[in-house]
């Protein structure tokens, strides 16, 4: 089978295997993505979907946003085949030498540090957290003081320790975004976000053409 066929079958699959949901066309596209990146059918019950969310998304990217990731991993999931045929790039700070120094200086994480060096960039753009919980709760912290001003937050960090609390915090907020609870995540389910929302507004512009 070829590439666009084995996909094609598995999201039928999902599909059936799913059955009947309450999620939106739109919702369902980006959820039924995440459970194909994971083949993890919890996700329908752990995804959190703000009201505004998808829409706020989608308009950040035909805006040609800068996707900003706190892992290379979630940067090289995330096609930017797509993302560049709006204008939007991805970035991910983790990597840079200064970022590394800086938390070293300072005796705090990477993930926090890059979050404040990739303020300016995350202004009506999209921040994605698959993997740093602290880089999320910092994030948090920086749109609540006004020194961060991201479009649409994916918030999917992973694992045990203030990973479902920084979720849980970010679900509060009035930002849009697309999140889970628990500790369930990673920089997989977070690029397949994207993806899926890349796709979405691929899909509406050529809608708009016809």
């Amino acid at each position: 089978m070829k590439p666009h066929e084995i996909e094609a079958k598995s999201f039928a699959i999902i599909d059936a295997e799913a059955g009947p949901h309450n999620f939106a066309p739109d919702e369902w596209k980006i959820v039924r993505r995440m459970i194909h990146t994971t083949a993890d059918f919890e996700y329908m019950q752990m995804v959190r979907i703000s009201n505004n969310a998808v829409a706020a998304g989608i308009n950040a990217i035909r805006n040609g946003c800068t996707v900003i990731t706190d892992t290379n991993m979630a940067k090289t999931g995330i096609r930017k085949d797509l993302l560049a045929g709006f204008g939007s790039r991805c970035e991910c700070l983790m990597a840079d030498p200064r970022v590394a120094e800086q938390a070293t200086e300072r005796g705090v994480t990477r993930a926090r540090v890059a979050v404040e060096k990739a303020a300016h960039m995350m202004e009506n753009g999209i921040y994605v957290v698959g993997n740093a919980p602290t880089a999320l709760l910092h994030l948090l912290e920086m749109i609540n003081n006004k020194t961060a001003n991201p479009a649409f937050v994916v918030g999917l960090p992973v694992g045990f320790v203030n990973a479902a609390e920084s979720k849980a915090a970010l679900v509060e907020t009035k930002i849009p975004y697309i999140s889970n609870v628990g500790r369930k995540g990673g920089s997989n389910v977070a690029a397949s976000v994207i993806n899926a929302l890349a796709l979405i507004a691929k899909d509406k512009v050529a809608g708009e053409r016809t």
